[in-house]
């Protein structure tokens, strides 16, 4: 895929575009996104707040697309009644995946109710056909416990992966897509190369996190879309292949995946 000026486009499969982070300058951040080549871009909540703030930004600018879902740092508010009111956000024409949910064993809620929010939200995706987009932080092994609980399985993506390859391998014969993110430039991602180099052509997906995890050299500053080409440079290296042949690939992933347009 290519934007307007024929250069191979990019697409951020992960971007927190509802925070308070991009209220000043949301307009000039994406417009350098599109200067780097970075076409689409899915703005992804971790509550309903930000799922309500995504849909509004996705209607209002061409490429940008929407998630609903609920962190496992807020799993606590999980409700019957939030889950109704998470359903009906998830119907929007916008909203093309459910999510920033999953597990975290670092930070968060109290871990029933990050599972159960995460069990609950793995079945409404899969009931609307829609993929999950998966936040992992040391728990890979429970979450592959709960993707094998849950019948029928929806597919989904582990977003900015810090396994290894084993972890990466399990998570491909679920039939999930894997997603890097900035940490690959940092000189601790050194030890993601492994879990790069299993992923087909067909998996793969990039992001950026933003507005965390800049990646190297502008690590410590505000993280934003226009940065994800630093990203892919790291990940073609790794795996031997073209920029601009990694571009075309991964952005064809995300739109198979989100079922994102194909041009704008």
């Amino acid at each position: 895929m290519q934007d307007d000026e024929g250069q191979a486009s990019l697409a951020d499969t992960h971007a927190h575009l509802a925070l308070p982070d991009f209220d000043r300058d949301l307009v000039a951040v994406l417009e350098r996104a599109r200067a780097a080549g970075v076409t689409r871009i899915i703005a992804v909540a971790i509550d309903l707040a930000t799922a309500r703030r995504s849909i509004t930004l996705a209607e209002e600018h061409p490429g940008l697309y929407a998630t609903a879902g609920l962190h496992p740092h807020a799993a606590e508010q999980w409700s019957p009644a939030l889950e109704e009111e998470l359903a009906e956000l998830c119907r929007n024409p916008a909203v093309v995946a459910v999510g920033e949910t999953g597990l975290d064993r670092v930070r968060g809620a109290p871990w029933e109710e990050q599972r159960r929010a995460f069990e609950a939200q793995l079945a409404l995706a899969a009931w609307l056909g829609k993929p999950v987009i998966i936040h992992n932080r040391e728990a890979g092994p429970d979450i592959l416990a709960c993707l094998d609980r849950v019948r029928p399985a929806p597919a989904g993506v582990m977003h900015c992966f810090t396994g290894d390859a084993t972890l990466a391998r399990a998570c491909l014969e679920r039939g999930l897509y894997i997603s890097f993110a900035g940490i690959v430039t940092y000189r601790s991602g050194a030890s993601l190369q492994d879990a790069v180099a299993v992923v087909p052509d067909d998996r793969l997906l990039l992001e950026t996190d933003s507005p965390y995890l800049a990646p190297a050299p502008r690590r410590g500053q505000r993280n934003e879309p226009a940065n994800l080409p630093l990203t892919a440079a790291r990940v073609a290296a790794w795996r031997g292949q073209e920029p601009a042949a990694l571009a075309a690939l991964t952005t064809a992933n995300a739109a198979r995946l989100f079922g994102l347009e194909t041009e704008h």
